[in-house]
């Protein structure tokens, strides 16, 4: 990077920061935040960033890449004003983790392949816990998460320790099993164990995707909207012929759904 780029870089953030601190200090909304507050605002944030980039517009990423920065930049003020800590020392810390958990970079470690770099990380971070006197084992892992990402981080973690299946093909066949015990269990009338069992066949399918280079919220992401466009083809079908979706038999709305997937397929 060129002196003039970097130059450049932390002069916008130090005005991007210069706004967040006077915001903060006049704006009537913004004084009445905490740091437990904005915790919302971060998620909702991070989770429009993410649709930003799965949409790959690059308007929109910068955009929303802005906004979570603001929300951390945020924080961080408002953390500083309640005495807990201050940005210098969230960004110190930041970059210690960083060159401490990279020592195929910043020390002598060698690492050449990304299962080394990871398998360096998950042994360098399990370290840190250890020493901080916190739980490092895999119980902890992505339990902010929602569900289904914390399902497909479960198996990826399972598989650095050393268990995981082949292929997609063993997944399948797994999702299957589950399948299986849960139509025992409908067989059974028993809700409680159809419920376990619907869980487990979801928890195998969200390792799914990582095996065909795809991962979990995006695949479902991508189902949702494919789901939504179809529908909205059944809705403007059902108004075309003055049909109410709500009157019609399950083979009618069948019909109709067929329909609207070969027109949108095209």
């Amino acid at each position: 990077m060129s002196d003039l780029s970097e130059n450049a870089e932390l002069r916008e953030l130090a005005r991007l920061l210069e706004v967040v601190r006077r915001l903060r200090a006049e704006c009537p909304w913004d004084k009445e935040q905490t740091v437990a507050s904005t915790s919302r605002h971060v998620i909702e944030e991070a989770y429009e960033t993410a649709d930003a980039i799965a949409s790959n517009d690059n308007g929109e990423i910068a955009e929303e890449l802005g906004d979570l920065l603001v929300q951390s930049l945020f924080v961080a003020v408002i953390a500083n004003d309640e005495a807990r800590f201050d940005l210098a020392q969230v960004a110190h810390n930041a970059a210690e983790k960083l060159i401490r958990r990279h020592p195929h970079i910043y020390g002598d470690v060698k690492a050449d392949t990304v299962e080394e770099v990871l398998s360096n990380w998950d042994q360098i971070k399990a370290a840190e816990k250890k020493n901080a006197g916190k739980d490092s084992s895999i119980r902890q892992t992505g339990r902010a998460l929602p569900a289904l990402m914390r399902a497909e981080k479960l198996g990826e973690k399972a598989r650095r320790k050393g268990m995981d299946w082949t292929n997609v093909k063993e997944v399948l066949g797994k999702v299957r099993e589950e399948l299986e015990e849960a139509e025992a269990a409908l067989a059974q009338g028993n809700t409680e164990a159809l419920a376990a069992e619907l869980g487990d066949l979801m928890l195998a399918l969200a390792n799914a995707p990582r095996f065909i280079g795809h991962n979990a919220e995006e695949t479902l992401r991508r189902a949702c909207d494919k789901f939504v466009g179809r529908f909205e083809a059944v809705e403007r079908l059902a108004s075309a012929r003055n049909l109410d979706l709500k009157t019609m038999s399950p083979s009618d709305l069948e019909a109709l759904w067929q329909e609207a997937k070969r027109a949108t397929s095209r």
